[in-house]
């Protein structure tokens, strides 16, 4: 084989990747494209229409990377944990398609407000309802064939990290699981909604973190992980991703909370995780 062809720049040769758009007989104009480990974010992107003005949402950054690598244009991304709406307003500026669930209304209609009415409704749809309920999957599967789909290319989960911050007083929102078996049952229901309404062979990526519970270390992380695989899912790779910097709210100064892990003999949370899954194609 040519030297050439062996690094990928042969003059003419084409190498798509059948779930994006990267061409690996380009492979090194891809600086943009994160392949490491370790996500090191100095800061939340705050442009675009991207703002920090809800405690829940994650690092548009993360949204980016996964519709790089996972996707292709005009792929249709579906996010059973919308929040404010950072994976739309990323969906449009990458040009991709996207159906949310978000369980507060709310939060629907912020998400609403921050995408071009053009795209509302077309390639941006935005549903209300609990992502573990079969009438919010049977509302996605019909926003799909609206959309001229049978099955979303990208499943996107961020939920709550149990009761970390309670984020409503509905009984249906995560984040008011009684305790954390309950909770992850729950998060197992939408994990398997969304194994049936991704295309088979296509990819989902999960933004997690622990948390701590009555002294220890409650690792969330690997307990979603088991359960993703349990919905069908295998597991493709572990991201760490740096947090510091990314806090609203929690009154966490850098004194007190040194202080308390001095105490209490445990270290301060400065990670979370985005893990990567796939599911099985068909035969």
């Amino acid at each position: 084989m040519a030297d050439t062809e062996r690094d990928g720049n042969g003059a003419g040769n084409s190498r798509p990747i059948p779930y994006s758009d990267i061409d690996l007989a380009h492979w090194r104009e891809y600086d943009h494209v994160w392949t490491d480990s370790l996500w090191l974010i100095d800061a939340r992107d705050r442009t675009g229409g991207h703002a920090l003005d809800y405690h829940g949402n994650f690092v548009p950054q993360i949204a980016t990377q996964a519709y790089l690598r996972y996707t292709k244009e005009d792929d249709i991304v579906l996010d059973l944990f919308l929040g404010s709406g950072t994976s739309a307003i990323e969906a449009v500026r990458l040009n991709r398609r996207l159906i949310g669930v978000e369980l507060q209304s709310d939060l629907v209609e912020r998400a609403r407000s921050k995408v071009p009415a053009e795209h509302l409704d077309d390639r941006i749809r935005l549903l209300q309802g609990d992502s573990g309920a079969a009438q919010t999957g049977a509302g996605v599967q019909k926003a799909l064939g609206q959309m001229g789909a049978e099955h979303a290319q990208l499943l996107m989960l961020h939920p709550p990290y149990h009761d970390i911050i309670r984020f409503s007083e509905d009984p249906a929102d995560l984040s008011n699981a009684p305790d954390v078996d309950e909770f992850l049952e729950r998060f197992e229901t939408v994990a398997r909604q969304g194994f049936e309404l991704l295309e088979p062979g296509r990819f989902a990526v999960l933004v997690i973190g622990d948390k701590y519970g009555a002294g220890r270390l409650v690792p969330l992380g690997f307990y979603c992980l088991d359960r993703m695989q349990r919905a069908g899912f295998y597991t493709k790779a572990i991201v760490v991703k740096n947090i510091t910097g990314n806090e609203r709210g929690k009154g966490r100064t850098s004194n007190l909370w040194r202080y308390r892990a001095l105490a209490g003999g445990y270290y301060i949370f400065c990670h979370e995780y985005v893990i990567v899954f796939q599911k099985p194609a068909v035969g």
